[in-house]
C-alpha cells in the first residue's frame, strides 16, 4: 500500500496565510507607487505652471569701461509684479556689475533697455534669474 498523505489538500480551503500576506504587500506597494508618481507629477505641474515670470536677454552692448547696456524682454501674467537680476562679468569671469530690475506694469510683455554699471570693463551681460511677488 501507498503511504497516506497527511494534512489538507493545497488550495482546497483558500489561500495560506503567507499568500494572503504577499498579496497585501503587493497591493500596498502598488498603491504607494501610484501615490508617489501622482505626487511627483503634481510637483512638476506646479513648478511649470507656477512660473508666472520669464525673461530673456535679447542683446547687450559694452558702452564703456563702466557700463553695459542690456536689452531685456520680460514675459509675465498681466497682473504679476517682480524683479529680474542681471549681471556682467569681466574677461577673467569675475562679476563686475549686478542690477535688479523691478517691474510692476500691468502688461504681459516688457521690452526694456537697462544700464548695468560695472566696477571695471564688463565683457558680457547675463540674466541671473527672475522672481515674482
Amino acid at each position: 500500500m501507498s503511504a497516506v498523505r497527511e494534512g489538507l489538500p493545497e488550495a482546497r480551503y483558500g489561500r495560506s496565510a503567507d499568500e494572503r500576506a504577499d498579496r497585501k504587500l503587493k497591493i500596498t506597494g502598488s498603491v504607494l507607487g501610484v501615490l508617489f508618481l501622482a505626487m511627483i507629477g503634481w510637483f512638476g505641474y506646479d513648478y511649470v505652471a507656477g512660473q508666472v515670470v520669464s525673461a530673456e536677454v535679447i542683446k547687450w552692448d559694452v558702452v564703456s569701461d563702466r557700463e553695459v547696456k542690456v536689452h531685456l524682454e520680460v514675459r509675465k501674467d498681466k497682473d504679476a509684479k517682480g524683479s529680474c537680476t542681471l549681471r556682467s562679468r569681466a574677461e577673467n569671469g569675475a562679476e563686475v556689475g549686478r542690477k535688479d530690475v523691478r517691474f510692476d506694469q500691468p502688461v504681459e510683455r516688457i521690452d526694456q533697455i537697462v544700464t548695468v554699471r560695472t566696477t571695471s570693463q564688463g565683457t558680457n551681460a547675463e540674466l541671473v534669474g527672475c522672481t515674482a511677488e
